[in-house]
This record gives C-alpha cells, sequence and structure tokens, in this order.
C-alpha cells in the first residue's frame, strides 16, 4: 500500500490547469483572424524577456541560488489546496476571456481586420481578464512550491504584462480613441476594484 502525500491531488490538479491552458491555446490560435498590424520584434522583447525570466524562476527555484532556492512557504494540506483553487479559478477565468475576445485574440501586440473592441463576459470586470488569469495561474504556482525565487516571479510576470498591456492599450486607443478612452474611464486594467 502506497502512502499519498497530502500535496499530491493539489500538484496534479495545477499541472493540469497548466496543460489545459497550453491545449486551449494552441487550439484556438488556429481561428484567429487575419492581423494588419503587429509590434516588431524589439517591442516583444521588453516583455518577453521578462516573462521568460519569470517562468524560470518559477520552475527553476530550488535550483538557483541563494536566496531564491529557498523554502519559504511549507508544504501544507491547506496550502496546497488553496494554491491548487487559485490556479483552477486563473485557468477559468483565462479560458472565459479568451472565448469572449474569440477571433481577435492574439499573443503578440496586434491588430486584427475587423477588430472589435471587447466589452463584455469578463472584459467587463478588467480590461486584461486573460493576464489576471494567468497572474493567479502563476501565483497558485509560485505558492504551491514555496520558493523564493517562484514568489518574486510574481512580481516579475505582473511587470511583464504591464508592460505588454501599455503597448495593447495605444494600438486599441488608435483604433478605437473615443470608446477604449471610456472604456478606460471604466473598468481597472488588470485587478478589478485595484489597478
Amino acid at each position: 500500500m502506497s502512502v499519498v502525500t497530502p500535496v499530491f491531488v493539489p500538484i496534479n490538479l495545477i499541472r493540469a490547469s497548466w496543460l489545459i491552458f497550453a491545449i486551449v491555446w494552441l487550439l484556438t490560435a488556429i481561428s484567429t483572424k487575419q492581423t494588419i498590424y503587429r509590434e516588431n520584434a524589439v517591442s516583444r522583447l521588453r516583455y518577453m524577456l521578462p516573462m521568460i525570466l519569470a517562468w524560470l524562476l518559477l520552475t527553476r527555484a530550488r535550483r538557483m541560488i541563494y536566496p531564491l532556492n529557498v523554502q519559504v512557504i511549507p508544504h501544507a494540506f491547506l496550502i496546497g489546496w488553496l494554491c491548487a483553487i487559485l490556479c483552477i479559478a486563473g485557468l477559468a477565468f483565462c479560458c472565459w476571456a479568451r472565448l469572449t475576445i474569440g477571433r481577435n485574440w492574439s499573443g503578440i501586440v496586434t491588430l486584427k481586420e475587423g477588430h472589435e473592441l471587447i466589452i463584455r463576459g469578463p472584459y467587463a470586470l478588467v480590461r486584461h481578464p486573460i493576464y489576471t488569469g494567468l497572474i493567479a495561474m502563476f501565483a497558485g504556482t509560485a505558492l504551491f512550491s514555496g520558493y523564493l525565487g517562484g514568489i518574486f516571479g510574481i512580481v516579475v510576470v505582473f511587470v511583464s504584462f504591464w508592460i505588454k498591456l501599455r503597448e495593447e492599450e495605444k494600438v486599441m486607443l488608435k483604433q478605437f480613441p473615443v470608446e477604449y478612452a471610456a472604456y478606460q474611464q471604466r473598468v481597472n486594467r488588470i485587478i478589478p476594484f485595484v489597478v
């Protein structure tokens, strides 16, 4: 008879959440609208490099140098389940946002042919709900691992998304000057009722 540790199920839920996210994103990326504007590679690097660093901090923290490899949050039953729930909630919010934005979505800053301004569903709660969901998934995963490097990675991923969303908003303001400006006044960027 094998002994199942209290963190077994939560870690599998967290891993499954990331796998489901990857599958949904790959499948839905096939049917996006044709791109009429795409940011240049240098602009992309400004948020991609911090994103890569954040992912490395999340996935490799225990192999990094001191103090990044210090485990500051213990593996405990309740903490594990709370982290798994946070990750699943983030996944659900991401998927809801991805389905709502539909064919207008892109992984980089673009403008699509016949681009629409989406302000319903999760976009009525925050202007960038996919980033909100990903931050929740990242936070759930980092807090579950408990390493200082992963926790620092939460800050780095937030900065990465902040850089990217500022570029996206410039494009949207140019395309929808009146509507997007009004939307900015009504809805926070990334965290409901906060930022």
